[in-house]
């Protein structure tokens, strides 16, 4: 199972992040995970929104170069070594993390962690094999 992220590539200046999330809130998308990591130029702002295709259009109609990729949720026991249950499986089958961020759920009593990984649809099903949860949109729209 993936959730479809959508990446914007930001010019690193003040406001550029409120203009993202005006645009998403004039369309009517309701952001439900985000991370922002910067260089000196610009910043790539990941989201994983509730309606997709309505920011993609958005934000490209307002000029934003944007991206769609495939990424996995994840639920992970919110417990010392939670989060390496999960690492220890990707590195015994040579999974690479291209990166990851966490979505925090603190009424569900587990964190759920966002991966983007390769190979994709070989790391799900060892999830799925190892009885891991893994996420859909809808999944995380009703947190």
């Amino acid at each position: 199972m993936h959730v479809e992220q959508i990446s914007i590539f930001l010019e690193n200046k003040s406001g550029r992040m409120a203009e993202v999330c005006q645009i998403l809130a004039d369309a009517g998308v309701n952001i439900r995970a985000l991370s922002l990591a910067d260089t000196s130029d610009f910043g790539v702002l990941r989201l994983i929104v509730d309606k997709s295709p309505e920011a993609g259009t958005a934000l490209r109609k307002n000029g934003f170069t944007v991206r769609l990729s495939q990424v996995t949720a994840v639920k992970v026991a919110d417990k010392p070594g939670g989060l390496l249950e999960i690492l220890n499986v990707f590195n015994e089958a040579g999974i690479n993390i291209e990166y990851m961020y966490a979505y925090a759920n603190p009424a569900g009593g587990t964190a759920i962690m966002v991966f983007r990984l390769e190979p994709l649809d070989k790391a799900t099903e060892l999830l799925t094999e190892k009885g891991f949860t893994l996420l859909s949109i809808e999944d995380l729209s009703g947190l």
